[in-house]
């Protein structure tokens, strides 16, 4: 190693990370990079999306329904996906993805009843419909709440 060979760390230097209008020896002075007059040489430039008083894309196309921020995306599964786990064990939201019965616990999940189930289960999730609470608890088991 000597003082050729040294360079910055990788990603430490940004492309845009240069000083403009410092003279014409450095590549970006007089004009700094913006050309000759006009609205965009100009301080206060228009925002983003400004299309000269023309009515922005963003305006022009239609927008349609209702997107709730506070929905909750519950994962669904059915009675009969329990089958798959032994005769009296937990269930659990670790043990369905380890089963492969789901992939991800999104923001809950619920248990719903279609489907039959002959295992006595011990099931700990975050919802049941009150057919799958039925058919757990007939096969004697139970549902619990988390």
């Amino acid at each position: 190693m000597d003082l050729s060979n040294l360079q910055p760390a990788e990603g430490s230097r940004s492309s845009d990370n240069f000083r403009r209008g410092r003279g014409h020896g450095s590549g970006n002075g007089k004009t700094a990079g913006k050309g000759h007059k006009g609205q965009k040489a100009r301080s206060g430039a228009p925002r983003l999306g400004f299309e000269g008083g023309q009515m922005p894309l963003f305006r022009r196309i239609p927008k349609r329904g209702f997107k709730n921020r506070n929905t909750l995306n519950i994962v669904g599964i059915n009675v009969s996906d329990l089958e798959r786990f032994e005769d009296g064990a937990d269930v659990t939201l670790e043990s369905l993805i380890e089963y492969g019965v789901i992939k991800n616990i999104r923001d809950g999940v619920k248990i719903l009843g279609n489907g039959n189930l002959t295992k006595k289960l011990n099931v700990r999730v975050n919802a049941y419909s009150a057919s799958a609470k039925e058919k757990i608890e007939a096969a004697g088991g139970k549902a619990e709440v988390i």
